[in-house]
């Protein structure tokens, strides 16, 4: 017998650790069985929507930047981070996803014209993300190479193939491949603001230094990324123009000058990789 609350299918099995929701009852996580995560230390354990919601959990919002929408929990779930609904006249995406959804978000989402489209960077951000496609009749945009980390199959996600995707006016993915294979980015053209943004979850990761972002294979297990991986993923940023890029959790933006901050960054890293000193 299924369990709802409000409208969502509130008894499907949700990693503790990584906050990805599963589409039936299993004992373990292969997301954080992965070496870029991790089984947390008591062991793998399960939540659920209905017991978030009863433990307190409710969606939160806030303005990130120009026609950018931060769409999170309080308290946060998981590893934390934020979604972000990005605004366009083709229609809003959300980029990147949380694990918590009920219908009051549901619902402030709804006033702001709705979703679209939903893409997500990589599996470690999955979330409940067919919750939120069925939600508001949305389909996910999911790059083909990390198909096999998708927990919850479902007919309202699109495996893409290539190295970019247009899923609006002005609105393209790219497969940068940092981080995982299928690693993806979303570039806007053009925002209320008139000039370019890039939205990176960890792909491109900024750091709390905000005027740089970095790049790792595992962030928990601190596993630098390849330099040849990096190296294809700056050339592959480089017909695309971006003055602020968005990261994973809130407030963490370069504000101006991205693309300029993407380059250097790559610079300073592979600097240290490739140092012989």
């Amino acid at each position: 017998m299924r369990v709802y609350v409000g409208t969502m299918q509130a008894d499907l099995p949700i990693c503790r650790t990584c906050g990805v929701q599963y589409g039936a009852p299993r004992e373990d996580c292969p997301i954080c069985l992965d070496q870029r995560q991790y089984v947390g230390w008591d062991g793998q354990q399960w939540t659920t929507l209905a017991e978030l919601r009863g433990a307190g959990h409710r969606g939160e919002t806030g303005m990130e930047g120009p026609g950018v929408l931060g769409v999170g929990a309080r308290p946060p779930t998981a590893i934390g981070q934020r979604a972000l609904l990005v605004r366009a006249p083709s229609g809003n995406v959300l980029w990147d996803m949380i694990t918590y959804i009920d219908d009051d978000l549901i619902a402030e989402i709804t006033e702001l014209g709705g979703v679209s489209a939903i893409a997500i960077s990589h599996p470690h951000f999955y979330g409940s993300m067919i919750e939120f496609a069925h939600a508001f009749g949305a389909p996910v945009y999911i790059h083909e190479k990390d198909r096999e980390w998708v927990a919850r199959p479902d007919d309202s996600v699109i495996y893409w193939h290539g190295d970019t995707r247009q899923i609006g006016d002005g609105l393209t993915l790219v497969n940068a491949g940092v981080h995982f294979d299928g690693g993806q980015v979303l570039h806007r053209a053009a925002g209320p603001d008139g000039k370019g943004a890039l939205f990176t979850g960890d792909i491109f990761t900024v750091v709390p230094d905000r005027r740089w972002v970095s790049f790792m294979y595992s962030y928990p297990n601190l596993i630098p990324e390849r330099p040849r991986t990096i190296r294809r993923a700056v050339q592959m940023m480089e017909p695309f123009g971006f003055d602020r890029v968005y990261g994973g959790w809130w407030r963490r933006n370069v504000s101006t000058d991205g693309a300029e901050a993407l380059r250097r960054s790559a610079d300073r890293y592979l600097g240290f990789a490739l140092d012989e000193g």
